[in-house]
C-alpha cells in the first residue's frame, strides 16, 4: 500500500487527506489563519490576503488558492507575515466606520476579531474614502456601504448560491467598490431578499433590516394584543447564540422568553405548516387528477417566489397558489382571534419570528394586506429574538421552560420537518399516502427525499401509481431545474424549492455559522423533534381538522381559497431604467423602447434590437429616431415587447417594428 502524503506545518508532519488548499490543513492542523474571502461553499477568491503562509523554497503564498503538495515546509507565522497582515487590516480600518459599540454585528463582526487577535491597537493611515448614504430601501436588508472590506463574499453568494447577481463590483483601484445594478437601491434591482449576502458578509456592510424598535412599541401598546408565531427551524437554531448544542431543541424557553418580553399569546407556524399540506397536497391530487400544469412548484419561499415571478413568469401557473405558512397563519389568526377575543384586527398585532430575511419582504407584499391591515405586522429573524432577549435581561439558559398556546401552537411533526430541506415533500408525501391509497402509513419518514444535495430526485409509489419529486435548494439549482422544465426535459410532479442552502436551518436570519456540521445538526434536530411527537402526519393535527369544520369547510373551499391561497404575476428585475442605444438630432424624434429585460431577452429581444438598428442605420434615420433598451413593460409572457411612439408591440418581430416605424414616422 502506498504511503500517504504528508507535508510540514510549523515543524509538525500532518497528513494531506483530500483537503483541497493549504488553509484546510493548516486549520485541521489546528492552526486557525485569518480570512475575510474563504468560505468552503463559495469559489476561492483570494482578495483579502490574510491567511498568507511561507512556504520553503517559493515564498510568502496565500493558503486558501494553494493546493496542497507533498514535502511542503509551511510556516503559519513569522515577522514579516505578522506584518503583512497587521498593515492590511490597519488599510481596511482606515476606511471603514467606526462606530463600533453601536454596529448590529459588535460582537460577531469577523474584521473587530480579527484585528483585536492580531494586535491592531491603532490606524496609522488617513480615511481617504467620503461617507457613503445607507440603502435602507428594502424591507429585508439595510446596506451600508462604510463598512464595506471590498472581501466580495457577498458578490459571489449572489451569483454562486442564488444565480442573480443583484450586487456585484464597480470602478477600480481606490474608486472600486459593491453596488447593486446601474448604482441603484437593492429594492430596484432583481433583489430576492435572500439574505445570503448578508449572511456570508464578515462586517455589518449587509445586514438584516431590524423591526426590534417596532416590536417593543406594539407591545407596550395596551391596546394591542401582541402575538408571536414561532418557525420551525428557529426551535433548532437559537440555543447556539447561548451555548447550547447546534441543533437543540429550545421551544420551552423560547416561549418562556417571549412571555417575560410581553407576547399576550405565543403559537407554532408548524400548526400553519400542517395546514399549508393539507391544502397544497388537495390542490396536487386535484391538478394530477384533471392532468393540469404539472410539475406543481412549491410556493412557501418568498424568496423563492420573488425569483419566479423574475426570471420565469411563464412557470407562475405551475406554482402552488397557496400561501405561505408564515402567511397562512396571519390570515387564520387574525380572523380567530378578532372574534374570540372580540377585537378589531388593526388591534391584533402578529409578530411572526424567523430564520429568513425574504419573510420581511413577504409580510408586505400588497397580496397580504386587506383594507390597510396586514395580516402579519412584523417578521423578527432569529438574530433579533437573541438581541430582544438580551435587551430584556433574560438569562435564557436559566429558563424554565414553557408550553406554546393552543390551538394554533398545536402541530404534527410533518409542520416541525418543514424547516429542512427535503421537508415540505415529505410531509407532502405522508398526507397523500393516506388519502391516495386509503390506508394508514405506519413507517412515516420517507428517507428518499431526505439528503444535503442541492438537486434530489426521488420517485415515490403510492397504490399503484408513481410521485416523481425534486428537492432543491439554492437558487442557481432551481433555475436549472426550472430551465428544463421549460424545455420539456423532464416530468416531475412535485418540486420543492427552497432558497437557502440546505433550506430554512441556514436561512440569513439564523445564527451566523460556516460549520457544516452546526447545519447538519440543526436538520437533525428538527427530524427527532418529529419522532419526539405522538402525531406525524398534518392530517392528524385535530386541531387542523377542527378550523375546517368551523371556518373552511374542507380543503380547496372557495372559503380556503380567499383566506389561504394567492395569486403572483411578473415582477420587473430591475425599476425605471433605460439605456441610450440612439440618440437622434433632429427636433421631434421618434421614441423606440425595446425590452431586454430576462423573459424578453429569452425571445429575441436583444437579437431584436441589434436587427432594427441595422435597419435604421440602413436606411439613414439615425437622426429621427431615439432607441433606448429598457427593462420591463410588465408583460413578460407575451415578449419580446417593443413601444414605438408609445404603442407596445407584444410578440414584435423585425417585420412589425418596421411597418410600425415607417407608419409611425409618416404621421
Amino acid at each position: 500500500m502506498d504511503e500517504k502524503k504528508s507535508l510540514y506545518i510549523n515543524g509538525k508532519k500532518v497528513l494531506i487527506e483530500g483537503e483541497k488548499n493549504l488553509l484546510e490543513i493548516i486549520r485541521k492542523a489546528g492552526v486557525d489563519l485569518p480570512t475575510f474571502c474563504y468560505h468552503s461553499e463559495l469559489s476561492i477568491y483570494g482578495a483579502c490576503r490574510l491567511c498568507l503562509v511561507d512556504v520553503e523554497g517559493r515564498g510568502i503564498m496565500a493558503a486558501c488558492s494553494t493546493e496542497p503538495q507533498e514535502g511542503m515546509k509551511i510556516k503559519t507565522t513569522t515577522d514579516e507575515i505578522r506584518q503583512i497582515r497587521k498593515i492590511s487590516l490597519e488599510l481596511l480600518l482606515a476606511n471603514h466606520a467606526h462606530n463600533c459599540p453601536t454596529c448590529s454585528k459588535s460582537s460577531f463582526c469577523k474584521l473587530q476579531e480579527v484585528a483585536r487577535k492580531h494586535g491592531v491597537e491603532e490606524v496609522r493611515f488617513k480615511k481617504i474614502q467620503k461617507s457613503s448614504a445607507l440603502d435602507y430601501s428594502t424591507y429585508s436588508l439595510v446596506r451600508d456601504p462604510n463598512k464595506c472590506i471590498l472581501c466580495g463574499d457577498c458578490v459571489r453568494a449572489c451569483n454562486e448560491i442564488q444565480g442573480i447577481g443583484a450586487i456585484d463590483f464597480a470602478f477600480r483601484g481606490s474608486d472600486a467598490t459593491v453596488l447593486p445594478a446601474f448604482g441603484k437601491d437593492l429594492s430596484m434591482v432583481e433583489c430576492v431578499d435572500c439574505g445570503q449576502c448578508a449572511r456570508v458578509c464578515p462586517t455589518a456592510a449587509i445586514t438584516p433590516k431590524s423591526e426590534i424598535s417596532e416590536v417593543w412599541k406594539a407591545i407596550s401598546d395596551p391596546t394591542k394584543t401582541v402575538i408571536a408565531q414561532v418557525a420551525p427551524a428557529v426551535r433548532v437554531a437559537l440555543g447556539e447564540v447561548y451555548g447550547y448544542a447546534s441543533g437543540e431543541d429550545t421551544t420551552g424557553q423560547i416561549v418562556s422568553a417571549l412571555r417575560i418580553i410581553g407576547f399576550d399569546k405565543v403559537f407554532d407556524t408548524a400548526y400553519s405548516a400542517d395546514l399549508t399540506i393539507v391544502e397544497e397536497a388537495t390542490e396536487f391530487l386535484e391538478r394530477k387528477t384533471k392532468g393540469e400544469k404539472l410539475p406543481i412548484f412549491t410556493s412557501c419561499c418568498p424568496a423563492w417566489v420573488k425569483f419566479a415571478e423574475q426570471y420565469y413568469p411563464d412557470l407562475l401557473p405551475n406554482l402552488s397558489s397557496c400561501r405561505s405558512p408564515q402567511q397562512m397563519f396571519g390570515s387564520v389568526a387574525k380572523e380567530i382571534l378578532s372574534k374570540e377575543i372580540k377585537k378589531d384586527k388593526k388591534d391584533i398585532v402578529i409578530v411572526s419570528i424567523m430564520p429568513c430575511t425574504a419573510k420581511k419582504f413577504e409580510a408586505k407584499r400588497e397580496e397580504f394586506i386587506k383594507e390597510g391591515i396586514a395580516e402579519v405586522d412584523h417578521v423578527l429573524t432569529t438574530q433579533e429574538l437573541a438581541r430582544m432577549i438580551d435587551q430584556a435581561g433574560i438569562v435564557f439558559k436559566q429558563l424554565e421552560t414553557e408550553s406554546l398556546d393552543m390551538p394554533l401552537g398545536f402541530k404534527t411533526g410533518a409542520g416541525l420537518i418543514f424547516g429542512n430541506s427535503g421537508g415540505v415533500t415529505e410531509a407532502a408525501l405522508r398526507y397523500l399516502y393516506e388519502k391516495v391509497s386509503g390506508e394508514k402509513l405506519e413507517q412515516f419518514e420517507f428517507q428518499e427525499v431526505r439528503g444535503n444535495e442541492s438537486i434530489r430526485e426521488a420517485t415515490i409509489n403510492i397504490a399503484g401509481n408513481d410521485v416523481k419529486v425534486a428537492i432543491v435548494h439554492g437558487l442557481a439549482n432551481a433555475r436549472k431545474v426550472a430551465d428544463k422544465v421549460k424545455k420539456g426535459l423532464c416530468d416531475y410532479d412535485f418540486i420543492e424549492v427552497m432558497s437557502c442552502p440546505n433550506g430554512c436551518i441556514g436561512g440569513a436570519g439564523q445564527p451566523v455559522t460556516f460549520d457544516v456540521k452546526t447545519k447538519k445538526d440543526r436538520t437533525r434536530g428538527l427530524y427527532e423533534a418529529d419522532k419526539k411527537l405522538q402525531l406525524h402526519k398534518s392530517q392528524e393535527n385535530h386541531f387542523v381538522t377542527d378550523l375546517y369544520r368551523s371556518t373552511l369547510e374542507e380543503p380547496g373551499s372557495h372559503l380556503a381559497h380567499e383566506m389561504l391561497h394567492t395569486n403572483y404575476s411578473a415582477r420587473r428585475r430591475v425599476s425605471d431604467t433605460e439605456i441610450q442605444i440612439l440618440n437622434g438630432s433632429a427636433k421631434e424624434k421618434l421614441e423606440i423602447s425595446v425590452c431586454v429585460g430576462t423573459s424578453c431577452y429569452l425571445r429575441g429581444s436583444q437579437d431584436l434590437l441589434y436587427k432594427m438598428i441595422d435597419h435604421i442605420e440602413s436606411n439613414n434615420l439615425q437622426d429621427r429616431v431615439d432607441v433606448k433598451a429598457t427593462f420591463c413593460f410588465e408583460q413578460c409572457d407575451r415578449g419580446p415587447s417593443v413601444s414605438i411612439g408609445g404603442k407596445v408591440i407584444e410578440g414584435c418581430t423585425l417585420k412589425k417594428a418596421c411597418d410600425e416605424m415607417q407608419n409611425a414616422l409618416k404621421k
